[in-house]
């Protein structure tokens, strides 16, 4: 009896489920990460000494006609960046980060545009590159901005058999409205944007984006000193006109506008300085029956670039 017990103990009874579990272990995980991301590969240690080694690394100072690079930390500033076709030379994700579907996408169009670097890093490397920002896991470096010179614009005109169209800008600090300025440049087929070196918005990936892409294909110059840049496109026979709440004309009489031209729109607040203001040929304002004291610095670019590609049709 005991010997049949013993054989009826080995005998399965009801088992208890498993709730599921087992049918969620066998859902798909994603594609499978690159190799710079697999941890104990190869490439994925290289990756990790190489971005031990950028971190510790002290940014680079711009010098002549670079800026330094930038960091575009979080994700959904990343992707968004990606996505919107901010140029980036590396991505760095942090190791063991949580691979939520925005992580997902970040790496999906880094992979799709090719040329950018994939490198893991732990998260004490990314908060040393931060300084501390709220990173997320995800870092993008932007590669430094080479910028044309001003005479290079009026060059790249000539050269087409076409009259220089230029914009220039004075005080305006905010890197969306120069953005804005680009694209408006490139829409009315201008020839490109001029910014002084100091005091003043830069191609930033905040100018990138609002650019919608017109960054790539519209030359930005960046002058030492604006005010001689404007000297300089006189003495080649160019009219620099500057905006100007108080202008003595309108734009739509002012007739230099179908001709070789640089517009210079002064910051919201403050307009043109007082050298630049005193350099313009022409003092021109755009006429706001609304009563609007000031137009965005992008807005005002844009309804005069559309006045002298109207004239130039």
């Amino acid at each position: 009896m005991a010997a049949n017990n013993r054989r009826m103990s080995g005998k399965k009874g009801a088992q208890v489920g498993s709730g599921g579990q087992r049918r969620k272990g066998l859902e798909g995980k994603g594609p499978t990460p690159p190799a710079e991301m697999r941890k104990g590969h190869k490439k994925n240690r290289v990756a990790s000494a190489k971005a031990r080694q950028t971190a510790r690394r002290p940014a680079p100072r711009g010098r002549g006609g670079k800026s330094t690079s930038e960091l575009v930390v979080g994700r959904n500033p990343v992707f968004e960046a990606l996505r919107d076709g901010v140029p980036a030379s590396t991505l760095y994700v942090q190791q063991f980060i949580d691979n939520d579907e925005r992580v997902r996408e970040a790496l999906q169009l880094a992979a799709e545009r090719g040329g950018i670097n994939l490198m893991e890093a732990p998260r004490p490397e990314l908060d040393r590159m931060t300084n501390g920002l709220n990173h997320q896991g995800l870092v993008l470096q932007v590669p430094p901005y080479e910028y044309a010179h001003p005479q290079d614009l009026a060059d790249a005109a000539l050269d087409d058999g076409e009259d220089p169209l230029i914009v220039a800008l004075d005080g305006v600090t905010d890197p969306r409205n120069l953005g804005a300025v680009v694209r408006s440049v490139s829409a009315f087929r201008g020839h490109g944007v001029v910014v002084p070196e100091r005091r003043a918005a830069g191609m930033t990936a905040g100018a990138w984006k609002t650019s919608a892409g017109a960054a790539a294909r519209t030359p930005v110059a960046r002058a030492t000193n604006l005010t001689r840049a404007l000297e300089a496109y006189k003495k080649a026979g160019i009219v620099v006109v500057g905006l100007a709440a108080d202008g003595e004309v309108e734009i739509g009489e002012l007739e230099a506008l179908g001709g070789p031209v640089v517009i210079v729109v002064g910051s919201e607040g403050k307009g043109l300085s007082r050298l630049v203001g005193e350099t313009c040929d022409h003092r021109v304002r755009i006429p706001m029956p609304g009563g609007a004291e000031s137009l965005n610095a992008g807005v005002a670019a844009g309804i005069v670039l559309y006045e002298a590609a109207r004239r130039r049709a």
